[in-house]
Order: structure tokens, then sequence, then C-alpha cells
């Protein structure tokens, strides 16, 4: 009679559960582990969205010439004359058209909520009248002071600048 030895089996048998369970026990580790890490990325795009958004843009104003006659202007018409395409007063006095560096903070906040058109926008305008032999570009400036000291000496003219920079030499318009 021949005598079985089941020692070496029930060995394989333990060490494959104990693996089995090794096995186990590491995805669940890793399972864990990409859980948290996404609850960890979702909290941090939370929390930078969050203060993101509490970065507000500047409020911008339009400013004119101190004795131009506008008090109010419509969004078209503001639109067009930062377009270049109305190029005269109600009194038909010329409008000169100041603006900040394509660049500037103050230019995109502008053009993007008084305007409602992105500051690529106006400058594709800009480059077909000029391109065009139908209009010129705006006069460009490089600061808010000297923003102010253009608009408050040059008669018809407008621009804009950030409404606590608003002095009395230059007249505020009403946006309607």
């Amino acid at each position: 009679m021949t005598v079985i030895n089941y020692q070496p089996v029930s060995e394989f048998i333990r060490r494959s559960l104990v693996l089995a369970m090794k096995n186990i026990f590491c995805l669940s580790v890793l399972t864990l582990f990409w859980r948290v890490s996404a609850l960890y990325m979702l909290a941090v795009f939370l929390i930078t969205a969050n203060s993101y958004a509490d970065t507000q843009e500047p409020t911008m104003v339009a400013i004119a010439f101190p004795s131009t006659s506008e008090n109010v202007i419509s969004k078209s018409t503001l639109r067009a004359v930062f377009g270049m395409r109305l190029n005269k007063w109600p009194a038909d006095t010329p409008v000169k058209v100041f603006v900040m560096k394509d660049d500037a903070a103050e230019h995109g906040a502008f053009s993007k909520n008084i305007l409602q058109v992105f500051p690529h926008q106006l400058r594709l305008a800009w480059d077909r009248q000029v391109f065009s032999g139908q209009g010129q570009y705006p006069e460009q400036v490089t600061s808010t002071q000297e923003m102010l000291s253009r608009i408050a000496s040059t008669p018809g003219a407008i621009g804009y600048i950030k409404i606590n920079e608003v002095t009395n030499n230059v007249r505020t318009l009403q946006i309607r």
C-alpha cells in the first residue's frame, strides 16, 4: 500500500490563500488610495475655483472730455465708438478714442464687461478698418494718469478707467 503525502498540496493551498489575501489587501489599499486621491483633487479644484472667483475684475467706466454734451450713451453706440465705426458725437464733434494696451487688465475688463466683446475682437475690428482704408487705430496710452490727462485735454475724447480712479477733470458716461 502506498501512502500519499498531502502536506505539499496543503502547503500549496495555504500559500495560494495567503497570496490571494495579500492581493485582496493590496487591491483594497490601492482602491482606497485612488478614491482618497480623487477626493483630494476635487477639494483642491473647488478651493482654487472659489479663490479664483473671489478675485473680481476691476469695475470700469467710460469717461469723456468734460464739456462733452453726452451724459448717457447706449451700449451699442459705445461699441461703435470703440470699434472705430462711429467718428462723430451727436453735436458733430469728432470722436477721439483712447485705449490702454491690449494686454492691460483694464482693457480686458472694459472690453469684456462693458462692451461685451473680447479684446482680440476689438483688435480685429481695428485692423479691418485700418487695412481697408476706412479708419484708423485708437490712440494708445500706457497708464491711467495718461488716460485721464489725454481725455481731459482733448475735445471729443473718450476712454475708460477704473471707477475708483475717476477725477473731476473728466466726465463719466452712464451706459444704458
